[in-house]
């Protein structure tokens, strides 16, 4: 299939989000498609696959002018879109998930339901993917459910399949695996979008990229033509010097020390400490049980067994409120359903951690809170017009900011984050990047668990790594690298 949108223009209200953007897809290519959070490239395959109506600007479609109604039809016609922010149902299975809207039913109305589960393994398999049909959605880690995501895109047999992030929650292991499916598109000449912002996969699977700026295309080129250095230059504007900023601090005294902690069936017996102005990263493959780890630290999930301490005092930490007061910020992987309230205003998303703090005689202070919101802001350079614009509206990258503005406003002692900068384009992870190095400097403690090695490696100052709920592995910053973290991650020594 073969796509071309010349000069597309879109608004929404005030807001002008693409300003002449022209984008081309080749039958059989992938593309890459590039720029910060709020360039408008979300916006633009939106356009395309019928969610939202441009404003001006022709899409013509193997050589006819064509514009889907909706979602549904353009998946209809061989257009499917795999969101960033997954869209599955948290109640149902994974096979009713996988079939939602497109069951398989006999002449007499009744759910063919050995044939669906055939066709789900099957997809499973080629994704070398284990996950029970019988599962609730809900209860599958977000890795999971991208897979879900993934899984239902490639059974639609798509001819153009459009992946917003589809491996922000991927392990690396998985990631290859799925650029072997990619691969196997192409030689079937399905076309991919690949929206990502991790530049290593752009140059390994793309064999083309536009760059998108501010609502406008700046630049197409062959992947051979450019580099990384150009690529990150069109999309902000500016050069980047170092990719990850000095570490500068450091550490001190320990703040934060768990001992052999344990949950039945998930991890067992796991120590570990964290020092004032350190950066810990915690790497593993997807269900290693680094996430469950940082839940049970913060009082989401209860312990079967083990200890906290805070600056050597034991802690009882059996809801969050206790994890807060005690001066744990805890930044999800999953902030669509747990990180932020989508129909509330940045402003509120923000405050709601430390709300009471700017009420101390029962009043809210409208002033220091005002205050608060806008130097967070300014600091963390969030793209809105307001802060009572809706959390919702905004870009993946831009609420990932939000989520992390609302923690780092309570003054943390310890601050976990989990996959920090899931989603978030190079610029803005500089930014977070700094800001983690300005809180340590202060004498944050901060776990970062990250499926990026990369990330781990340059941002750490000690590296924990977790495979099948234990800790088989503890590395300095000198003397880690990614053969040492993959062979602990695997269960190797």
């Amino acid at each position: 299939m073969h796509i071309k949108m010349d000069n597309i223009y879109k608004a929404f209200g005030k807001n002008k989000v693409l300003e002449g953007v022209d984008f081309e897809l080749k039958t059989g290519e992938v593309h890459a498609l590039m720029g910060e959070n709020g360039a408008g490239k979300s916006t633009l395959m939106n356009i395309l696959t019928g969610l939202h109506k441009h404003d001006q600007g022709t899409i013509v479609i193997d050589g006819q002018e064509r514009y889907f109604q909706n979602p549904k039809e353009a998946e209809e016609n061989g257009v499917a879109f795999i969101h960033q922010e997954l869209n599955v149902w948290p109640d149902m299975t994974v096979l009713e998930n996988l079939f939602i809207g497109k069951e398989l039913k006999s002449s007499f109305g009744f759910l063919k339901t050995k044939e669906m589960k055939a066709l789900a393994r099957k997809q499973f398999e080629r994704l070398a993917v284990s996950i029970p049909l019988e599962k609730e959605a809900g209860e599958c880690s977000v890795g999971q459910q991208q897979m879900i995501e993934i899984a239902k895109a490639l059974m639609t047999n798509a001819k153009v399949i459009i992946m917003d992030e589809p491996t922000a929650a991927l392990t690396e292991r998985e990631i290859e695996k799925l650029f072997e499916v990619i691969r196997s598109l192409k030689k079937e000449d399905v076309s991919i979008v690949y929206i990502s912002h991790r530049m290593e996969e752009i140059f390994t699977i793309c064999d083309r990229i536009t760059v998108m700026r501010d609502g406008k295309t700046i630049d197409t080129k062959h992947i051979p033509e450019t580099s990384f250095d150009d690529v990150v230059k069109k999309m902000v504007g500016r050069e980047l010097t170092d990719r990850f900023p000095e570490r500068t601090s450091t550490p001190s005294e320990v703040v934060l020390e768990v001992k052999g902690l344990t949950k039945k069936e998930t991890f067992n017996n796991i120590s570990f400490s964290v020092r004032s102005g350190e950066i810990v990263g915690v790497s593993g493959l997807m269900g290693a049980g680094r996430t469950e780890i940082m839940r049970t630290i913060f009082g989401l999930d209860s312990l079967d067994g083990g200890e906290i301490f805070i600056n050597g005092q034991k802690a009882t930490i059996k809801h969050p409120h206790q994890a807060v007061k005690l001066g744990i910020g805890f930044i999800t992987e999953n902030r669509k359903d747990e990180g932020l309230i989508l129909d509330f205003s940045i402003r509120e998303n923000m405050v709601l951690p430390n709300l009471f703090s700017f009420a101390p005689k029962g009043i809210i202070d409208q002033k220091s809170e005002n205050d608060f919101v806008e130097l967070l802001i300014k600091r963390l350079l969030i793209k809105t017009q307001s802060a009572e614009t809706s959390a919702g509206n905004l870009s993946g990258g831009n609420q990932q900011k939000i989520v992390i503005a609302k923690w780092v406003g309570i003054g943390p002692k310890v601050l976990i984050l989990d996959e920090p900068t899931r989603g978030v384009d190079v610029g803005a992870k500089r930014e977070i990047y700094q800001l983690m190095n300005e809180l340590t400097e202060r004498g944050v403690a901060i776990i970062m668990v990250s499926s990026e090695l990369p990330e781990v490696l340059g941002m750490s100052d000690r590296i924990l790594v977790i495979h099948e709920g234990k800790l088989t592995g503890e590395l300095s910053r000198a003397e880690a690298n990614q053969e040492k973290i993959m062979t602990y991650a695997t269960g190797g020594q």
